[in-house]
């Protein structure tokens, strides 16, 4: 059985964005001879994550309002406490509300493939989470099967 490791990359916003990256998923396929199996999908970063639901402008706002819900930028963390850390370097944000709502999402999606194609249901897109942008991402894909 064949397996495939592909990065897809992704320039981010400010703070909290939200991406679509069920089309570069598919082309990475695509790109292979795997007409069934799965897609390992996995976020590389400590402040990004990965969900599977509706890519929807209205959705994406009340997702990123329940996010700064769950960890305010604006509470306090031992983690922002900069000065009192070791081997930090000096562009350091402090981000701590960013690693907890990542936490509260997932890192890694796992996603049937099924004649050559992502088998997502009818509203259902990958969504990469940017939570302390902007940066340079790297989404990792690993495509095995047959």
């Amino acid at each position: 059985m064949p397996i495939i490791n592909k990065l897809i990359e992704i320039e981010t916003q400010p703070k909290i964005n939200i991406h679509n990256i069920t089309p570069q998923i598919q082309d990475l396929i695509a790109s292979t001879s795997i007409i069934n199996g799965q897609v390992l999908v996995f976020s590389r970063h400590t402040t990004t994550a990965l969900a599977i639901n509706e890519y929807e402008e209205r959705l994406l706002e009340d997702i990123k309002v329940y996010l700064q819900k769950l960890a305010p930028e604006s509470d306090r963390y031992l983690h922002n406490d900069l000065h009192l850390r070791e081997n930090i370097p000096p562009d350091e944000p402090m981000n701590a509300h960013s690693h907890l709502m990542a936490m509260t999402l997932s890192t890694s999606e796992v996603i049937p493939i099924v004649d050559g194609k992502l088998g997502l249901g009818t509203y259902q897109s990958v969504l990469f989470f940017e939570l302390d942008g902007p940066r340079k991402r790297t989404v990792f894909c690993q495509i095995s099967g047959e």
